[in-house]
């Protein structure tokens, strides 16, 4: 019986040991396309067994301008870190990059004003869009970065965004083989910060 309960604690402070990580995204996060356990926060999370508790918060079709407000709820779990990986869909939609920048901007001072590590993700968008726009927008995550002093992955989609098989019919979300890419890219990130 003492054994029972030896092991039993052993697991129970083990598992308090984990650090938290809140991932807030838009589709690319949340696994549009695939099943959620195939979304790269949860390919993670099976890499990372339990030393981390990952929390996906990936929602489609979300912009910048809810990354203040989301970062301020995901506080409440007490989190070890965030994964700020927005700014795709405000890219497609062309909204100005000072609107882009002054959202992320909030949101990583946020996380700053709580003492929480922020991890920032950039992004790309398609050429189509025009050099001069493609260029501003590209520039905020390493501007930010280097400014706020936090932590940057520069490319979510990095050697995944643009070959075709491993992304969906629609050219932008990744599938299946391309989200265990992204969580290769996205957990030695956080490797590096935990």
């Amino acid at each position: 019986m003492k054994a029972v309960f030896a092991l039993l604690f052993s697991v129970i402070s083990f598992a308090a040991d984990s650090k938290k990580i809140v991932f807030i995204g838009d589709s690319l996060t949340e696994g549009y396309g695939v099943s959620r356990e195939l979304a790269y926060p949860s390919l993670i999370q099976k890499k990372a067994g339990d030393k981390w508790k990952i929390i996906n918060e990936g929602i489609s079709g979300s912009t910048s301008s809810s990354a203040p407000s989301r970062v301020t709820w995901a506080m409440k779990s007490k989190p070890d870190l965030i994964v700020l990986a927005l700014g795709a869909n405000d890219g497609l939609r062309g909204i100005d990059v000072k609107t882009i920048e002054m959202n992320l901007r909030k949101a990583i001072q946020a996380c700053k004003d709580s003492h929480t590590k922020v991890l920032l993700v950039g992004i790309k968008i398609p050429r189509n869009y025009g050099a001069d726009y493609v260029k501003k927008f590209e520039s905020i995550y390493p501007r930010l970065a280097k400014e706020m002093k936090v932590p940057l992955i520069p490319y979510l989609l990095d050697r995944v965004g643009g070959i075709n098989e491993l992304n969906q019919t629609d050219g932008i979300h990744p599938n299946e083989k391309g989200h265990a890419i992204v969580a290769d890219t996205v957990y030695k990130a956080i490797e590096k910060e935990l």
